[in-house]
């Protein structure tokens, strides 16, 4: 109907409002006998998702640290506050001792501090201070279908990073399991979300599949 009724307007009513005294004052009249094309303008606006985890994976990466974990080699880490507590799981620390830390590449020795065995965490601290720390997310404004991304080290190298993005699938009290599949080499590191703040803690079970312990049982740990 609507490709009838411009047929209809371009064939018999257009000429007549060409024609027309009446009509020949009007702008689109005008336009169309100076050979003049109209262009409505519009406003898009596009949100770069993607240029938005690349710069919170620039804030963050800094706070991410590779540990060498006397039973599953290197895994992930973070720093938590300034002073220099870590997080990990604890699945792959001692219970008491002292264990190696590599922060942007350089090497620390770390004491183990508290070990919660009930939801696999561990709190390390290095000798460093000033350091660089990220936010943590509000655990109760976690949802699911909400946008989640990881930063990893590939080695206890400076600057061997990889990350890895997806949706969260679903959320317990206990676990938030996401749509990633990953290396164990991320076992303990930081779960984010697009404004790189933290959302848990990473476990990745024997195929890969990555989930977390949430963001407000790594607040308990600090006693925040």
């Amino acid at each position: 109907m609507g490709a009838v009724g411009a047929l209809i307007f371009n064939v018999s009513l257009f000429p007549y409002f060409l024609a027309s005294t009446y009509f020949e004052n009007f702008q689109f009249v005008k336009d169309f006998k100076q050979g003049k094309i109209v262009v409505n303008k519009s406003n898009q606006t596009y949100i770069q998702e993607n240029t938005a985890i690349e710069d919170a994976v620039g804030r963050v990466e800094n706070s991410v640290v590779a540990i060498q974990s006397p039973t599953l080699g290197v895994v992930s880490g973070l720093v938590v506050t300034s002073d220099g507590s870590v997080v990990t799981l604890a699945q792959g620390i001692p219970a008491r001792g002292t264990i190696t830390v590599f922060l942007q590449g350089q090497k620390q020795t770390a004491s183990v501090v508290k070990i919660d065995a009930k939801n696999n965490l561990a709190l390390l601290k290095i000798s460093d201070s000033n350091l660089q720390t990220v936010g943590f997310s509000d655990a109760n404004n976690i949802k699911i279908g909400q946008k989640v991304f990881l930063v990893a080290p590939t080695s206890t190298a400076q600057d061997n990073w990889f990350a890895n993005e997806g949706i969260i699938r679903e959320i317990t009290a206990d676990t938030i399991t996401t749509t990633m599949v990953e290396k164990p080499v991320a076992i303990g590191g930081p779960l984010f979300d697009a404004a790189g703040e933290l959302v848990g803690l990473n476990v990745i079970d024997a195929n890969g599949n990555v989930s977390a312990i949430p963001v407000n049982k790594i607040q308990a740990l600090l006693g925040l």
